[in-house]
């Protein structure tokens, strides 16, 4: 068993011994940012912070820099024995602030794509911006909903959620329907949905909402009612 490990979110300064020939040294938390040092086997290093999959570290001239977790999975403790490095997990994903991803589904009979992101006041609420296309075979719809979110179990694998909102939605109907005209207009939305945590910072979920779309001439006997269900993948961090 190795003597000691860090997990995603530990801050606490550990020391290793580089095992590979060298590793290189970023300027920052990524691959696009330049290499500025490299540090050769059997040199000591500090772990001082950790940012996704990036690690800072500090070697024992007190250059700082980044350098990826590929790239440290075969550094050694001081006792000789291999480092190991915890991957996001459930408990994490608990803790999460920030979430995006991307679900495909259907809204009434047209086919739906949206884009999401979302940040979590605590483990049990969140809020959530999404951008949705809808197309289908006598209109396409481009709609916007802001949204909150309730997780009453976040500690369970599979969580679900309620959630609540409002959003704007664009219609242009296709050019074939002849004296049809483009609209806007506002809906409401209530659903319910399914979170899992998958591994490191991925997550599958799905959900279905019940949407009702107001008439901009304030009918409501006009007013129209969807169901939209999406299922789709997101990150976490």
């Amino acid at each position: 068993m190795p003597a000691w490990s860090w997990g995603w979110f530990d801050d606490e300064i550990q020391p290793v011994t580089i095992a590979d020939p060298y590793i290189e040294m970023h300027t920052g938390p990524g691959a696009g940012y330049p290499i500025f040092h490299v540090v050769d086997r059997g040199e000591t290093v500090l772990v001082i912070r950790r940012q996704n999959d990036w690690f800072k570290l500090q070697t024992e001239t007190g250059k700082q820099g980044w350098t990826s977790r590929d790239q440290l999975v075969r550094t050694l403790s001081e006792t000789g024995e291999e480092v190991e490095i915890k991957d996001a997990t459930q408990e994490e994903f608990e803790r999460r602030r920030w979430e995006m991803g991307a679900t495909g589904g259907q809204l009434g009979d047209a086919t739906s794509l949206s884009l999401y992101g979302g940040y979590a006041f605590s483990k049990n609420l969140s809020t959530e911006l999404t951008l949705s296309q809808a197309l289908g075979t006598r209109s396409s719809s481009f709609y916007i909903t802001g949204s909150l979110l309730a997780q009453p179990f976040p500690e369970w694998r599979y969580s679900p959620f309620f959630s609540i909102g409002t959003g704007v939605m664009e219609t242009r109907p296709r050019s074939t329907i002849v004296g049809a005209e483009d609209s806007t207009n506002q809906f409401s939305q209530v659903g319910l949905g399914l979170r899992t945590y998958i591994t490191r910072r991925f997550i599958f979920r799905a959900e279905v909402n019940e949407i009702m779309i107001y008439s901009a001439s304030n009918d409501r006997d006009s007013n129209e009612g969807f169901t939209e269900w999406k299922i789709g993948f997101g990150v976490f961090f």
